[in-house]
């Protein structure tokens, strides 16, 4: 199974790829804010490294939380229309994220849409008058 991994919560995003447990490419890079405009260059990067495109993905696996309101919601949209687009599982994981997100695609688990966990509740600020 060719999965797909994601990790956007941080200035430092990271993208990797398996074939079931195996690693077969990791990258580290400083996205920071442009992370909307690398990521799918990144991801397109990886997949032809290896001589693949976007139809070899059969799962994916993204860092759910905590962390960057705004990191996590760009990876979360992208990891989602992905799995949607390519009718493939997706799933969400935090504590050793990569390892119990491919146990669990390979266990054929699915969240069907994976959801951020910002860490705390959302800090709103009154209008101004």
């Amino acid at each position: 199974m060719i999965i797909l991994t994601l990790r956007t919560d941080k200035p430092e995003a990271e993208i990797g790829l398996y074939d079931d447990q195996a690693q077969l490419n990791y990258e580290v890079w400083q996205a920071h804010r442009a992370l909307a405009e690398t990521l799918h260059k990144k991801i397109e990067a990886i997949l032809q490294s290896h001589k693949k495109g976007l139809q070899h993905i059969q799962g994916i696996v993204i860092f759910e939380g905590p962390g960057s309101f705004t990191g996590l919601r760009i990876g979360m949209a992208a990891a989602n229309a992905l799995a949607y687009s390519l009718q493939v599982p997706i799933v969400a994981c935090s504590e050793d994220w990569i390892e119990s997100g491919i146990r669990r695609l390979l266990a054929g688990e699915t969240d069907q849409l994976a959801l951020p966990q910002y860490g705390s509740e959302a800090f709103v600020t009154l209008p101004k008058k």
